[in-house]
This record gives structure tokens, sequence and C-alpha cells, in this order.
């Protein structure tokens, strides 16, 4: 067992890895975090200038610097996993993988209750009732139940990715990633229209709040 965790540490171009006996993964120095985390600051400071002034070039400078950030974190981190990644490395990406999908579960959480506690008891300051007095809501057998099907789709479709990983099937890997790839730009592209011909904006009541934003969900998620 020492002679094998020796032989996959060989490859490994960190000095500092190779010198440390261990599983686990003391990473290099990176500029990253440092200007991922900034460009974050930014959008987000950038955004309440764009609400309150209509002037969104510091939210598209800090968006553009999140992307960079995140192209050259993710290239850093896919490069690592051909060469330092052991049992305990792959064990805690896990974890911090199943973290990340339960602060995604918060956060609709959060978005859920807001709408449910809006609807179910409306405030005087609506009218009392839902949606609120001047509203046009979406008729939800159109384009609302197709991206729902999307993304019913797309769960099989990377469940499909999945199971053609574990039996080591390269090109249904390869085509089932393709088909999560074409349903999740299919459903981002209805999502944005959906957004922009709405005949509500984000300040128009509770109602345009909790619905458009999703859209600022989705800025930060890419």
């Amino acid at each position: 067992m020492f002679s094998l965790n020796i032989k996959s540490r060989s490859f490994s171009s960190s000095s500092n890895y190779r010198h440390n006996y261990h599983d686990f993964h003391l990473v290099d120095p990176s500029i990253w975090p440092v200007f991922t985390a900034l460009g974050a600051l930014l959008l987000t400071n950038g955004s309440v200038i764009y609400f309150h002034s209509s002037d969104a070039f510091w939210m598209k400078l800090g968006l553009l610097q999140v992307i960079v950030g995140m192209v050259g974190w993710w290239r850093d981190v896919i490069n690592e996993s051909f060469q330092y990644h052991t049992p305990v490395v792959q064990r805690g990406l896990r974890l911090g993988f199943i973290l990340f999908i339960v602060s995604e579960v918060m956060f609709f959480f959060g978005f859920f209750w807001g709408f449910f506690h809006s609807s179910l008891a409306p405030s005087i300051f609506i009218g009392g009732i839902w949606p609120p007095k001047g509203i046009e809501p979406f008729d939800p057998w159109t384009i609302p139940l197709a991206n729902t099907l999307i993304l019913l789709l797309s769960g099989a479709a990377i469940t499909w990715a999945h199971h053609a990983i574990i039996a080591n099937e390269e090109e249904d890997t390869r085509v089932a990633f393709m088909v999560t790839l074409f349903l999740a730009v299919y459903f981002t592209a209805l999502q944005l229209f959906e957004y922009i011909s709405a005949p509500f904006g984000i300040s128009d009541s509770v109602y345009g709040a909790t619905f458009l934003w999703w859209l600022v969900f989705m800025v930060f998620m890419f």
C-alpha cells in the first residue's frame, strides 16, 4: 500500500506534494480564489448600482471577471484531477459537492417560502388578492410547462450519462452529455424569453420580485 501511494504521487509536479507522503491534496498557491471573489463583489455591488441608476457597466465588468475566474479556476481543477486526486481527496470532493447541492436546496427553499408566504396570505398592501391587482400572470400550460418537461428530460439525460460512465461507454457518455447541454441551453433560452416578454417588472409588487429574482439567480449561477 505504501509503495502504491508513492507511485501515485510521482506524477505530481508540486514539490510540496511530492515530499509530504499523505493522502491529502495541498494545492499550489493560486490567484483564482481572490480574483473570483473580487469579481463576485463587483458583480453584486454593480447589480445594486444597476437597479438604482440603470448603469450596467460595473455589473457587466464583475460578471466578466467572475466568468474569467471560473474558466481559469476550473481549468486548474481539471488539470489537478489527473495528478493529485487520491481516494481521500475524491471523497472530500464528493462531500463538497453534496454540500453545494444542500446550499442550492436552501436557496430554492427560500424562494418558495417567499412565494407561498405571499400567495397564501396576501397582504393588504397588494389588495389582499393573488396575483396582485394589475398583474397578468403567464399561462402555466405554455412556457412554464415546456420548461418543466425540459428539466425532467435533462435529469434523465444526465442519469444516462452517469450510467454510461460507470459502464465505461465513452460514446454513450459523450452523446448523453451533449443532449444534457442542449437541453440546458434550450431551457435557459426559453426562460430568458419568458423574462423578457413578462408584462410586469421586478418592482411590480412582491409578485414581480419573486418571479424576476430567478433571472438574477441565473446570472449568478452562470
